[in-house]
């Protein structure tokens, strides 16, 4: 049984009826309603439904279990929830204003249900709804919107499109025949084709999505895949396999969306409470005791999603560094990765819905957490210690000298070829004794060789010392050609004019420029390097730690201040610069360099780019020591000399950006004084709206006094009917009862479920079969019709029919009065019976 949430705010009656008047009885789900409601006032939202649905509609009652079709409502002044197939009541945590009971009922049914989840956004306004969406989106549940256009506010449906996690919109009248053929496309999937049959256009899914997304699922399991496209598919109303990969082919966005469908993960702070508790209380020390001083702590969480689990470690990991070495600061590196890049958005904000109350300890959430309106954001001290990247586990290389990897319920969604490749990964990224955690549904299979549990069925596992993976040929083995996607495009062999390659001229005029031409870089507008001629080892060099082909970073010392100068007057002239006889420290001792530096025009290709070219100095023969003072003078002055003019053009550039500082800062003032102002306004307009809800509460006050007022009326006139002692019904125009006071009951068998029922479905004691002719007759000629009927009981009625007619005019049916005449027929019989005995007697 799939349960149906349904939020709505203002104008939401309205669509729920529509919704719910276009539901068939025997959809076999279940629906529970939740609308903003005054928390002061009783609900008639129940009573109001069921006039639309033939479905049973309740009020929510707290440990109520939920029964296929039945409608559920919430009651005021409450916030519900799902749990084991129940409802659950409780008091709302926020002030009044600031509740979202549509979110709080929405996260809860993606708690319980997962994929068989089902949320609909109808009419109203704010935003409340929206991360309810999110979440039931992020475990593959169904997500459903009206069309704001049919909204009579389409705040909240905008609100919900806007973020992207709508499967359905259309209007309200609409939804439900969209939710149910859903429903038994993901329940009752085309079973007639085999799946040998299936695989070839799951192939061809699969090299559209990599096509597009450059991301590789071919080792994903079938049944994985199958099943999100199914879901993909369903939501569409696409019949087979064939069909949806031609849907594809032609429309670029939903590859996207199926892209984001297989990338749906399920994860949750703490998840699997007793490996946590496990690795905290003895796990986690020995590993902590064998780190160097000064060393961190690292750990690896693969398949992060949107950041629970990463967190948690970093609290986990906390925590005990502080129990075990109270004395030190917590010192410790979580890199935390994913494919999907909107969920490490999500996760880098650190920002979740305050569900997670029933997964963070209250501890735990004043210590790590800053509560902000119905929002816990994760402290700035733990979100440091998490390094979030997008990554490719089967793809990009792995990190290592880990302490601990965390990879739980993934390997579940790869075929067991991948898992084999992928966990000798694991054992390699991992140090010595570190450990492997992993979902509850996962094991290492045959690997037991190099992992071994610690505790039997916590899936946490510690690393074994093993040659078998020590070889060069590992990473080249296991990763990572994993997939059939070309990193590389191929270079195709050079073309020779003649079409000959062993042509003289093009073969000298290769070996001249790949031996004697002059070493040379060409850079781009950032001074990175983008081609490289010969050899320039002897003046560039790589630069430690990352790569970084700038060649600011890869000249040698001696050649980076005159370089810098040299690249910036080459931008600004179309003259060469040249520096000549540059003193250059290498390897192997102080070289003498040459270089110009030019910037290109042409051609087109190299437009705006810049070429450094590089000769080696002439050497020139050794001199007495009294003859080379004069030239060393007059190189170190003309090094003097470059230098001062290098100095001079840095402050004229220090002066330029100080200007530029000056008047970014005025800028930056001006702003700031226009967003004072905007603030100003805004709390002016915040002012004016308080001012307006004040207004409306009065209002709503006064309407609901008028309401007391007609309620009061009518048990007065109730209790009128009721003290005449005479039995009336009140029937509409197509003679369906309407009101009945005590006295008809006795006469018609009538119930308060009978309200509405046709009279003739109605069983009475009178001898009277002419009776619904007769109303339907007074009903057409506005006569009045008077007789005198007896019942089964031997007791006598004067039946009165007469139009009913409203207070302007109109005739809306018939009033039938029944008054007791037994005892005038007794006497008028008994005097009968003296008149004629009269006589006789004479």
């Amino acid at each position: 049984m799939r349960i149906v949430g349904i939020g709505a705010s203002a104008g939401g009656l309205a669509a729920l009826e529509e919704f719910l008047r276009h539901t068939p009885t025997d959809t076999g789900l279940a629906f529970i309603v939740v609308q903003h409601l005054d928390p002061t006032q009783k609900a008639l939202l129940p009573e109001l439904l069921q006039r639309v649905t033939a479905m049973p509609v309740q009020e929510a009652q707290h440990g109520n279990e939920i029964l296929p079709n039945c409608v559920y409502v919430i009651p005021s002044n409450a916030e519900l929830t799902v749990e084991n197939d129940r409802l659950k009541l409780d008091q709302p945590r926020e002030p009044r204003g600031m509740r979202l009971p549509i979110d709080v009922l929405f996260s809860s049914l993606a708690s319980a249900r997962n994929e068989g989840a089902i949320a609909v956004v109808l009419s109203g306004m704010g935003s409340d709804g929206t991360l309810g969406l999110q979440a039931i989106r992020a475990v593959g549940g169904l997500t459903v919107v009206q069309e704001p256009s049919s909204a009579e506010f389409d705040a909240m449906p905008r609100n919900a499109i806007a973020t992207g996690c709508a499967d359905i919109v259309a209007p309200a009248s609409e939804l439900p025949n969209r939710i149910l053929a859903y429903d038994k496309s993901v329940t009752e999937p085309d079973q007639d084709e085999s799946p040998a049959k299936q695989m070839e256009p799951i192939k061809a899914i699969i090299a559209i999505l990599q096509r597009h997304t450059k991301h590789d699922f071919s080792l994903y399991k079938p049944s994985t895949l199958l099943r999100r496209i199914e879901r993909r598919m369903a939501i569409h109303g696409v019949a087979t396999l064939p069909d949806y990969a031609r849907y594809l082919e032609n429309n670029d966005q939903e590859v996207q969306l199926l892209f984001r469908e297989m990338l749906i993960g399920v994860t949750a702070f703490f998840r699997d409470a007793n490996v946590w508790d496990y690795l905290c209380d003895y796990a986690l020390e020995p590993l902590i005791g064998q780190l160097e001083p000064g060393e961190k702590l690292r750990a690896w969480v693969v398949g992060c999603s949107t950041g629970e689990e990463a967190y948690s470690l970093a609290m986990t990991f906390t925590e005990t560094l502080e129990r075990l070495h109270p004395e030190k600061p917590t010192n410790f590196q979580i890199f935390a990765s994913d494919l999907s890049l909107e969920a490490i958005t999500v996760a880098r904000a650190g920002r979740y819905p305050s569900m997670i109350e029933d997964q963070v300890s209250k501890q735990r959430l004043a210590r790590f957490f800053t509560k902000d309106n119905h929002h816990y954001q994760i402290n700035q001290t733990i979100r440091d210690k998490v390094l979030f990247a997008q990554h490719d586990v089967i793809l990009d290389p792995p990190f290592t000298k880990l302490d601990l990897l965390a990879c739980r319920n993934l390997l579940i969604y790869f075929d067991p070829m991948l898992q084999r490749r992928l966990l000798p990964l694991f054992h390699y990224s991992l140090r010595n004794h570190g450990l492997l955690m992993l979902g509850s549904s996962e094991t290492v299979g045959r690997l037991n060789h190099l992992f071994k549990p610690l505790e039997r069925g916590l899936r946490l596992y510690e690393r074994l010392p093993h040659d078998s993976i020590s070889g060069s040929s590992f990473l080249l083995k296991s990763f990572p050609p994993l997939s059939n996607l070309s990193k590389e495009q191929p270079v195709s062999a050079p073309i020779y004019p003649n079409g000959e390659s062993d042509n003289l001229q093009n073969a000298a005029d290769h070996l001249l420029l790949q031996r004697y031409s002059p070493a040379a870089v060409v850079l781009n507008q950032d001074a990175d390097i983008v081609y490289i001629s010969g050899r320039t080892g002897n003046y560039l060099e790589p630069a430690a730690g990352k790569t970084n082909w700038n060649i600011h970073a890869m000249a040698r010392e001696g050649l980076r201040t005159p370089l810098y100068t040299a690249l910036k007057q080459a931008a600004t002239q179309r003259d060469p610069v040249e520096l000549n006889d540059l003193a250059i420290e290498t390897d192997a001792g102080v070289q003498h360099v040459d270089v110009t530096v030019q910037s290109l025009n042409e051609p087109k290709a190299l437009q705006g780019m810049t070429m450094v070219v590089f000769r080696n100095h002439p050497v020139t023969k050794r001199r007495k020591r009294s003859k080379r003072d004069g030239a060393t003078a007059t190189d170190q002055s003309d090094e003097i000399l470059r230098y001062q003019a290098a100095i001079e053009q840095l402050s004229e550039e220090a002066r330029l950006s100080r200007e530029e500082l000056q008047a970014s800062n005025e800028e930056l003032q001006s702003t700031n004084e226009e967003l004072q102002s905007a603030n100003e306004e805004l709390t002016s307009s915040k002012e004016e709206m308080q001012s307006m809800n004040e207004e409306l509460q009065t209002i709503n006050t006064e309407l609901q006094t008028k309401l007391d007022d007609l309620a009061l009326a009518q048990s007065d006139m109730q209790n009128v009917l009721n003290s005449t002692e005479i039995a009336i019904l009140f029937m509409d125009q197509n003679l369906n009862v309407r009101r009945y006071t005590a006295r008809a009951a006795n006469i018609i068998s009538l119930r308060e479920s009978d309200v509405g029922r046709p009279l003739s479905e109605l069983t009475t004691k009178l001898e009277y079969p002419e009776l619904e002719d007769d109303a339907r007759q007074t009903l057409d000629t506005l006569m009045v019709c008077e007789k005198q009927i007896k019942t089964n009981e031997d007791r006598w009625f004067s039946i009165r029919i007469m139009p009913y007619r409203r207070l302007d005019n109109v005739i809306d049916g018939v009033v039938m009065t029944m008054v007791d005449i037994t005892e005038a027929k007794a006497l008028e019989s008994s005097l009968r019976e003296d008149a004629a005995l009269s006589p006789q007697s004479k």
